[in-house]
């Protein structure tokens, strides 16, 4: 006798499960504990780790990825006005602007501004070291990205907005500041948030950059740490550090997904 959709797909998720539970029953029969915990639970050195991993390394990269990212919001939100202007040099400006830093690996940027502009400018430097240098990479690689995001957000607030504050005698750019760009906020916040996750694991690419203790941030931090105790343990400890950052932030977006398509 056939079975029914519904009971195929019972035994299909059964089916999964059995296989998750034996896949993980067999890992950890095969597993060889004493030797993971000696190289990546080692609780001397995680010790040793604290405090300076959270008020220094953590601190940092929360630092650099927030002057970072404003700075890339922006950025993004100027190229992306600019994009939707009626004078031709500008869209051409702002969109070979993005096109151009999106194409760039962030590793790149980095590399360039700290080597390039001591090279093409011989005696200045970007002003604020190591921050300066962070903050002008992550916001130039996320104002591209960030552009073309705010850029979808204005085009979908409906025309009739922006037609119904004109016939109001209210100027453009006024209506454009007091209600086209706060509507296409509300709608471009999830994927924004997105952006601040990515370029909170750019952040990383600092150490391009080189550090003093007081400038130290996570990855930096870590791999300094792996070296001096040839031991994985400093791994693992970054990266829940990470972790403390990107997960509370891919909470809020998920959330903030759920109420927009509630409102929908």
């Amino acid at each position: 006798m056939a079975m029914s959709p519904r009971k195929r797909a019972q035994v299909s998720r059964g089916v999964q499960y059995a296989v998750l539970v034996v896949a993980v029953a067999l890992a950890a029969l095969v597993a060889d504990w004493g030797t993971l915990r000696e190289q990546f639970l080692r609780t001397d050195i995680i010790a040793a780790m604290f405090p300076e991993v959270l008020l220094t390394a953590l601190k940092n990269t929360v630092l650099y990825t927030a002057c970072g990212f404003t700075f890339g919001l922006v950025l993004g939100l100027l190229l992306a006005l600019m994009r939707l202007s009626s004078v031709g040099p500008y869209r051409w400006l702002a969109t070979g602007f993005i096109e151009f830093f999106r194409g760039l690996p962030a590793l790149v940027v980095f590399i360039s501004l700290s080597v390039g502009v001591p090279i093409a400018f011989p005696g200045r430097e970007i002003p604020g070291g190591v921050l300066g240098i962070a903050t002008l990479a992550l916001g130039l690689v996320g104002g591209a990205y960030m552009a073309e995001t705010i850029r979808a957000g204005i085009q979908a607030v409906p025309k009739g907005q922006m037609e119904a504050a004109r016939s109001l005698g209210m100027p453009q750019t006024r209506a454009m500041r007091s209600i086209v760009i706060p509507q296409a906020f509300r709608i471009v916040l999830p994927p924004l948030t997105n952006e601040l996750i990515l370029l909170t694991k750019d952040s990383s690419l600092v150490y391009l950059l080189g550090y003093t203790l007081s400038s130290v941030e996570l990855a930096a931090f870590g791999r300094e740490t792996l070296n001096q105790e040839n031991n994985f343990t400093p791994l693992i400890v970054i990266s829940l550090s990470y972790l403390l950052i990107t997960v509370p932030l891919a909470v809020v977006v998920r959330r903030m997904e759920a109420r927009a398509e509630r409102a929908r």
